[in-house]
């Protein structure tokens, strides 16, 4: 059986193989290139065959983020590296004609094809089995359905409660919960290094931590209602953020203290951008201990904690 390649790294492999080809043009026919890579609907047997055909001609791909971009000659040249520097959205990738040039355009169609796996993907089930993480299900039913009720996210399954209740220590000092959330991805990138710092960082605190469970399909105030619960004093999410444009492996971290039924945003504090490119995983996880530390003493969390 051939093996389906995800879109993300076929349009990788496809955009390496063009600026090798084209690395000695400054203009490229863009409307050719976008009609190829905008074919006639095919069922989907065929269009597996087509990216397997596709990639078997292309060679490996480099990390497409070597590429950058740079407008030719700016009128202000110093204030243009500045905004480079200080923001990775898309600015000053300059154009053929009135068009973006291919390598962005297929930049573009990379990130935006991994945003989208992400949201569909499933949690590796090794890494949870790796961090002994059983896992429970909301009422989200499918994806479908958790991207149209939010409020289907929040609330775990009845048969998720009595697993809740069989296998967790009830009212720790502190609950940890990890969640796909809006990104699976997430959580396979960046779990292996948040989850054993932040345990290391509980530790040299001397705090102590309940039952780690895994939620699948769940929504940031489902924490609330796993407080009901485990009554736990502080209680964790690690979640995978909405994925966007810039990263599609995002976590974040909400931090409730004593999360019940009735909770409002404003009581959670939360350090959001976990991953390679923002807030390094295994600084947040250490950052994440801290916070606990501080919800313990001052016995309140987001707006009212003093940090």
């Amino acid at each position: 059986m051939n093996k389906v390649i995800p879109m993300d790294q076929l349009v990788d492999m496809v955009m390496a193989e063009l600026e090798k080809k084209l690395s000695a043009s400054t203009a490229v026919d863009i409307p050719a290139v976008n009609r190829s890579l905008n074919p006639t609907p095919v069922d989907e047997e065929a269009q597996r065959s087509t990216r397997v055909d596709m990639v078997s001609e292309l060679a490996p791909s480099t990390e497409l983020d070597t590429f950058t971009s740079k407008v030719p000659t700016p009128k202000w040249e110093e204030g243009m590296n500045e905004l480079l520097a200080s923001t990775p959205a898309r600015i000053g990738v300059w154009r053929t004609g009135t068009r973006a040039l291919t390598k962005e355009v297929l930049k573009f169609r990379r990130d935006h094809a991994a945003a989208v796996d992400s949201i569909y993907g499933e949690a590796s089930q090794a890494l949870l089995d790796e961090f002994g993480l059983f896992t429970v299900e909301t009422r989200y039913e499918n994806t479908e359905n958790y991207l149209k009720r939010p409020d289907m996210g929040r609330i775990v399954t009845e048969e998720g409660i009595a697993e809740i209740q069989k296998r967790c220590k009830m009212k720790p000092q502190v609950q940890i919960v990890v969640s796909d959330g809006l990104s699976a991805n997430a959580v396979d990138a960046n779990l292996g290094d948040v989850y054993p710092a932040l345990l290391d960082s509980l530790s040299a605190y001397g705090l102590s931590t309940g039952t780690p469970f895994f939620v699948r399909g769940g929504r940031v105030a489902v924490m609330d209602h796993i407080g009901e619960i485990v009554q736990p004093e502080v209680l964790v999410l690690l979640i995978g953020e909405r994925p966007g444009l810039v990263s599609s492996k995002s976590l974040s971290a909400y931090i409730c203290y004593k999360p019940r039924k009735g909770t409002v945003e404003s009581d959670r504090t939360v350090i959001s951008n976990i991953h390679r490119g923002g807030t390094p995983p295994l600084e947040g996880g250490a950052h994440i201990g801290t916070i606990v530390n501080k919800m313990l003493e001052q016995k309140t969390s987001g707006v009212n904690l003093e940090i």
